[in-house]
């Protein structure tokens, strides 16, 4: 019999027969990892696998490529801050359904796990989240090899002025090497490349540029998948706040 215990986050749970329950975690050092939760649909036991949720997980199986089962005990339930607050819930969403699509089975990704939790543990602190979300997301992308360099500027070497990134590069681009191809360059806000706090409207524009490259980069190399619809719903939510 094979198993393991980790720490981990509850991605989704969906029905397995009358009573059990498939649930996908994100765990710290087995990656995304699906199991069987005996007993799981219960009322005692359906609270503590809601999404989000904080879990320690025991796997056990006799065989590596079986599905194999879950014992799961709570560490921490996320549920009244996603259900009290839109703009947590379309975030926890967005979160769960990038990792959900992104992430390799059972490949761990033990400092996205750490970025996630630190994200999570944010949920229902609107003043911050947008921003927090936005660094979770360059995250994202440099785990899974499709981050940006914006140290300096791709064509020239300077490092003033950067207001573009180049859509083929993911590098910088400064504002006078930009010239007539501008256009056809993403935007750089101060925030994308780290230099300190931004309003809401900066943040969304920095998420077109991070968007573009989830979408176009890392979710065609799987196999041109679609943006999970959550994100473009999180982005509607930090819009009406900054409003």
């Amino acid at each position: 019999m094979l198993s393991w215990t980790d720490d981990a986050t509850v991605l989704t749970s969906r029905p397995f027969g009358e009573t059990s329950v498939i649930v996908e975690v994100f765990s710290k050092e087995q990656g995304r990892h699906a199991g069987v939760v005996r007993g799981g649909a219960s009322r005692k036991i359906a609270p503590i696998l809601q999404p989000g949720a904080q879990v320690n997980v025991t796997w056990k199986a006799r065989l590596n490529q079986h599905l194999g089962s879950f014992t799961v005990e709570p560490v921490r339930s996320r549920a009244a801050q996603a259900m009290g607050d839109r703009l947590a819930l379309a975030g926890l969403n967005a979160v769960n359904g990038l990792l959900v699509m992104v992430l390799p089975e059972r490949e761990a990704h033990a400092p996205l796990y750490d970025r996630t939790i630190g994200l999570l543990d944010l949920l229902g602190q609107s003043d911050v989240w947008p921003l927090a979300y936005l660094r979770w997301e360059q995250a994202l992308l440099e785990e899974m090899g499709y981050g940006m360099d914006l140290s300096a500027c791709a064509v020239r070497g300077v490092n003033e002025d950067l207001a573009f990134v180049s859509p083929k590069t993911g590098r910088a681009v400064s504002r006078d090497a930009a010239g007539v191809w501008a256009d056809r360059l993403l935007p750089l806000p101060p925030v994308l490349a780290g230099k300190g706090d931004a309003d809401n409207d900066q943040i969304i524009i920095a998420l077109r540029t991070t968007g573009f490259f989830v979408e176009k980069r890392l979710l065609q190399g799987l196999g041109d998948r679609p943006m999970p619809a959550a994100r473009q719903r999180l982005i509607d939510a930090i819009t009406r706040q900054g409003a």
